[in-house]
């Protein structure tokens, strides 16, 4: 593992990306590039991952659980007896108790295929920040918040409810974040198009309101009769109602 005073930044660390699917090697690559990062190594199989790994020492791991030579549990095992190296498993397995597995190894994530990149390059981050740059990564805390008995925490993208854990998709977060950083004031539809897709309303109408009834399902008990996210109507949406921890 390279030594953290050799590193400035998050960009600056090694990752290795294990996995068999070449389209899936070279799309991974193709986002952490495109973020930032420029240190990357691939490996197809759990013989390769273990050469990279000693060669390469990597300062972080996005690991795959189904491998043709072996599984990816074992494999972090193996990188865990003589490393603390960050691994964020990045996997089909989507079933509750694979994911718990995982977490319970120690692994420092847990993503399920399909992903979204946005969601994908921010827990990578979160996971490296935590490692490497802990102080970094307190001075840039985002918001924990609460609306009623749900509890929505900005730093992973998690909405906790009592049924449990929901997280919210890269253009609901935009919206969200738009929404609490204005809380209890009116943010218009221009605004909150800016936040998510970069543009202003015009034609982005309908999607907007599809996003906004969306995430009305995950932060509202009752999304039908919404208390916290509110329609004001002719001029945009409220969020209000808002418990900061």
């Amino acid at each position: 593992m390279s030594l953290v005073m050799d590193m400035n930044n998050v960009f600056d660390c090694k990752i290795l990306i294990v996995d068999d699917e070449p389209q899936l090697q070279t799309m991974v690559s193709e986002i952490l590039r495109r973020e930032g990062f420029t240190k990357l190594i691939t490996a197809a199989d759990c013989h390769e991952a273990r050469e990279m790994f000693n060669l390469e020492k990597p300062d972080g791991v996005i690991l795959d659980v189904c491998l043709p030579d072996g599984d990816g549990f074992f494999l972090m095992r193996e990188f865990r007896a003589v490393s603390a190296v960050p691994v964020l498993f990045l996997s089909a397995r989507d079933e509750d108790e694979n994911r718990l597995l995982g977490l319970g190894l120690g692994a420092d994530d847990y993503i399920t295929k399909p992903f979204l990149p946005r969601e994908l390059i921010l827990r990578l981050r979160a996971v490296l920040s935590r490692a490497y740059f802990p102080l970094v990564l307190k001075q840039n805390v985002k918001p924990v918040f609460c609306l009623g008995e749900i509890e929505i925490d900005l730093n992973s993208g998690s909405v906790t409810t009592k049924k449990g854990q929901l997280t919210l998709t890269a253009k609901e977060y935009a919206l969200l974040e738009k929404l609490y950083e204005n809380r209890g004031n009116i943010v218009t539809g221009d605004s909150l198009c800016r936040a998510a897709w970069g543009d202003d309303l015009y034609g982005y109408e309908n999607t907007l309101m599809v996003h906004i009834r969306r995430l009305r399902e995950k932060i509202e008990t009752q999304p039908s009769a919404p208390r916290y996210l509110l329609t004001i109507r002719g001029l945009g949406y409220k969020l209000t109602g808002v418990d900061s921890k």
